[in-house]
């Protein structure tokens, strides 16, 4: 790619990009949100269009206006935000564009074989034929890059591949990329975890606001120096925290078990407690019950069997989430997108969801709109959400910054009880310095906090201490300092020998 130009308005997302990834070989490419990686990534794969600029595949010049084009080109591309058609099954996304008519038979039957393979030899197991609609956060990540690896790209982009995988996992998936770059084709990871990009990339190219600003061997870098280079300037990648004794109980949950429509076990038998002043850890590849916890606790599903105590007060059926809240109990949902806000609205509108009952928007059923945007430019400020702008449409942030405005409506209402899923998924280094920061700040006021989080550095770095789930049960609890992402990463994989 030369001398890639977009803008999106006033808003200059590519500014004479150079990018060039060799045959064979695993390309790193980092930077802050909001740096235009993926607007860089999406004209490749066709998704937009340059301003000016070329594109050059395998030595010749290249017109790539929709991803159709770059599939024919052999380019294809897992995302961070899923494309898939949530009302049909696993193997329909998958087959999507492969076959039709009378092929389709044939092409399913493939398509199942080779969904075996990848369950069998890397650990991706996913129901083939579960609807996209019924599936959780983890497992709609599986589903993209199963359908990636399916189709057998030569150049693939993998945005955030690793999000919902345990140690283990992203192990055996880096040795498929190395495969893969060792029969020739090329891999374009694009990741926040500083750690994946040392261990598995032959090189790695750096944006910031725009622009390009280092492509280096990676052997000849370090985490630190390309944090800096990502977001120019020194950054903390270790939160700075003391233990400290925690205080009263806030959340009790006991022998709390879910069944699901289809009659399978979601959640079975899960007991603990969360106290005020600690942070409580929940570690676990995504589609082991964690999800369905979150949504239990915050009142969006009933349980089968169990019950839950705020402060020492049971939680009722008919307790909703704006019950919840009114007893200091605040949620950050795991997908910012389907749960956390609505893209459709702008950002002032997104920044009060749940919050409106509060007597600073009004009286009575209609918002002082006013009193809105100046809550919202507050809590952008405070939260470092770019660009500062209360009426932009929720939809043209960044993945980063939409995460950043949920995290500020939840975390600076005082919360007693903060529920939080994800907290990081898809956020660049220095937002993550920032949020990890915001999170021991409010355990250090007192809150009680529960993190379900399939990041394991993010698990060890702020939790207190760390229960694992495996199939939909606590398999064991853990204090962070005795323990680490090896013996985490097995429990999470349901191997208990490590875990007794």
């Amino acid at each position: 790619m030369r001398g890639i130009d977009k803008r999106f308005g006033a808003a200059a997302a590519n500014r004479a990009v150079d990018f060039t990834v060799a045959r064979g070989s695993i390309h790193g490419l980092v930077g802050e949100n909001g740096a235009g990686k993926s607007t860089l990534m999406s004209i490749l794969y066709g998704f937009h269009a340059a301003d000016s600029g070329t594109i050059a595949v395998n030595g010749r010049d290249a017109v790539i206006g929709s991803p159709a084009d770059a599939i024919r080109l052999g380019i294809g591309m897992v995302h961070q935000h899923f494309m898939l058609v949530e009302a049909f099954t696993v193997v329909e996304n998958v087959m999507l564009g492969m076959a039709t008519g009378f092929l389709t038979a044939k092409a399913e039957r493939g398509v199942r074989a080779r969904l075996a393979e990848l369950a069998e030899a890397y650990g991706l197991a996913i129901d083939p034929d579960a609807r996209i609609a019924d599936l959780s956060v983890g497992e709609l990540q599986r589903v993209e890059i199963v359908k990636a690896l399916v189709k057998g790209a030569e150049i693939l982009i993998l945005d955030e591949p690793t999000a919902v995988l345990t140690p283990q996992e992203a192990d055996r998936l880096f040795v498929l990329l190395r495969r893969l770059a060792g029969e020739g084709r090329s891999i374009i990871l694009v990741t926040h975890k500083l750690k994946e990009i040392m261990a598995v990339t032959d090189h790695v190219s750096v944006m910031r606001r725009g622009e390009m600003v280092a492509t280096l061997a990676t052997g000849a870098t370090s985490p630190r120096e390309l944090a800096e280079l990502m977001v120019g300037r020194s950054v903390l990648l270790d939160p700075d925290r003391n233990a400290r004794p925690p205080g009263a109980t806030v959340l009790t949950v006991e022998g709390l078990s879910l069944v699901d429509a289809r009659g399978h076990l979601r959640l079975d038998d899960a007991s603990f407690e969360v106290r005020a002043g600690e942070i409580v850890g929940v570690a676990g590849v995504s589609g082991n019950g964690q999800s369905e916890l979150l949504d239990i606790l915050a009142g969006l599903r009933q349980p089968t069997g169990g019950r839950i105590l705020l402060d020492g007060v049971p939680i009722r059926p008919g307790d909703d989430p704006v019950a919840l809240r009114e007893r200091g109990l605040r949620h950050v949902p795991e997908d910012r997108l389907r749960r956390g806000l609505v893209a459709a609205f702008d950002a002032a509108d997104s920044a009060v969801l749940g919050c409106t009952p509060e007597p600073a928007f009004g009286p009575g059923p209609f918002l002082d709109r006013a009193a809105e945007i100046a809550d919202c430019e507050a809590r952008m400020a405070s939260f470092d959400i770019r660009p500062r702008a209360p009426t932009l449409g929720t939809a043209l942030f960044s993945g980063g910054n939409q995460q950043k405005l949920v995290l500020a409506r939840e975390m600076e209402r005082a919360p007693r009880l903060l529920l939080v899923g994800q907290p990081t998924r898809g956020v660049d280094v220095g937002a993550i310095a920032f949020i990890h920061a915001r999170l021991v700040a409010l355990r250090d006021a007192g809150a009680a906090v529960l993190l379900v989080s399939s990041e394991l550095d993010e698990i060890l770095a702020l939790s207190d201490r760390i229960l694992v789930m495996c199939g939909g049960r606590i398999v064991g609890e853990r204090r962070a300092g005795e323990t680490d992402e090896t013996e985490l990463g097995l429990m999470m994989a349901g191997l208990h020998g490590r875990a007794a």
